[in-house]
């Protein structure tokens, strides 16, 4: 006895849409039941719950900008402003309340003097005060020719220079053996582990002052997995098209360069937001020693193509990437520092760099499937990972 099976009926499109929309419009239905009854609780807050973060002072002559964010669950507006405890006269742009996850401009007009520092409270026309320090006032950076160069060049001596000298060893790093060769990958992967586990370090740190509303976590993890996922899709590509190994390693070693560089933007960026509120000391502080740690991550770089001739094009090329990227990060953050970006930059910086370390761990199995070498692979990881921690005392 034969079993018979009933055809799949096609629904019409639309009746599909229909079914998929359906619970949908139920569910905001119910949502708005609860909020218009309270599911049958009449509770009221004591106190409104507000919150008001402040992204960013810009200091100019006579003038103080303050932008805020408004983070509560409803609009609020600002009533008072009080500087060094005084009442001050201010204008907000545009006027009138602030929506919620609105931003407006606090302009507040006051003969402030360079080096001094002052206290700005801010309150609401529910009396909530929000308070502000200003370390130290200084002439906050504007976009002109000069602090353009300053920059630029602040980028150049992080970012390009130190990663074209790690470069530089190549010619003499080809003179090695085999097993040399190995453990110089291994270095990387320690490099790059030690890398990644700072990016992650400074992207929790840069998640702790962004306001709840952009829950910082969850944009790391969007950042970290979406560039990690889309890094191995194209890894994957590549491998399937490549002609063969001298192609994968060097595809491999501009995604290393790629992995590095997104950690550069990330440095610049705090560069640059160091020198926008005047910490001076702190932003030498931070080149020097980003200078003394970044010639390692040229290195990084040249490591899978050691044994093969990528020419000074492709070298240069590779560089470019993986240093430059701090020259727009010390633009970022010395113009318009952003928690939001600083964020979402290291989270897509520490995907980039976790995902390099996949790829260089398959050629490096790949490498000694023959012959094993256990110890040289534990030992190179280690030196690069202590490589990092000893140049970080300089920095941290």
């Amino acid at each position: 006895m034969s079993e018979t099976t009933t055809p799949e009926v096609k629904r019409p499109l639309v009746a599909t849409a229909a079914l998929l929309l359906l619970p949908v419009l139920l569910l905001a239905a119910v949502i708005v039941l609860f909020l218009s009854t309270g599911g049958g609780l009449d509770l009221r807050p004591p106190a409104p719950v507000e919150s008001l973060t402040f992204e960013r002072y810009v200091l100019s002559h006579g003038v103080i900008d303050l932008e805020l964010r408004n983070t509560s669950p409803q609009p609020l507006g600002v009533a008072q402003v009080v500087v060094n405890a005084a009442v001050v006269q201010y204008s907000l742009e545009p006027d009138g309340q602030i929506p919620r996850l609105g931003r407006s401009i606090l302009r507040i007009e006051y003969p402030w003097t360079e080096g001094e520092a002052y206290a700005v409270t801010v309150f609401t026309t529910s009396g909530i005060a929000f308070d502000l320090e200003v370390p130290v006032a200084f002439n906050t950076p504007r976009p002109d020719a000069k602090t353009f160069l300053g920059f630029t060049l602040i980028g150049l001596y992080v970012g390009v220079i130190p990663v074209f000298l790690g470069i530089f060893w190549y010619p003499a790093l080809r003179q090695l053996g085999r097993r040399t060769m190995t453990f110089l990958m291994a270095v990387t992967i320690g490099l790059l582990v030690f890398l990644g586990l700072d990016t992650v370090s400074e992207a929790l740190e840069a998640a702790a002052g962004l306001p709840s509303p952009f829950q910082g976590i969850g944009l790391i993890g969007i950042g970290a997995v979406g560039t990690f996922l889309l890094l191995d899709a194209v890894a994957s590509r590549q491998a399937d098209s490549a002609r063969g190994e001298v192609d994968r390693r060097l595809a491999i070693a501009f995604m290393i360069a790629v992995g590095i560089g997104l950690h550069n933007l990330g440095e610049g960026l705090a560069i640059g937001a160091a020198y926008n509120v005047g910490e001076i000391a702190l932003g030498t502080f931070l080149v020097v020693g980003f200078i003394i740690q970044n010639i390692t991550e040229g290195l990084g770089i040249i490591a899978p193509v050691l044994r093969d001739r990528p020419g000074i094009g492709r070298l240069a090329t590779m560089g470019l990437i993986g240093g430059a990227p701090a020259i727009a990060g010390a633009w970022i953050g010395g113009y318009a520092p952003s928690p939001f970006l600083a964020v979402l930059f290291l989270a897509i910086g520490t995907g980039a760099i976790f995902q390099v370390v996949q790829e260089i761990a398959k050629l490096v199995r790949k490498d000694t499937a023959r012959q094993p070498m256990p110890f040289a692979i534990l030992g190179g990881v280690l030196t690069g990972m202590l490589l990092l921690w000893v140049t970080g005392l300089f920095i941290k």
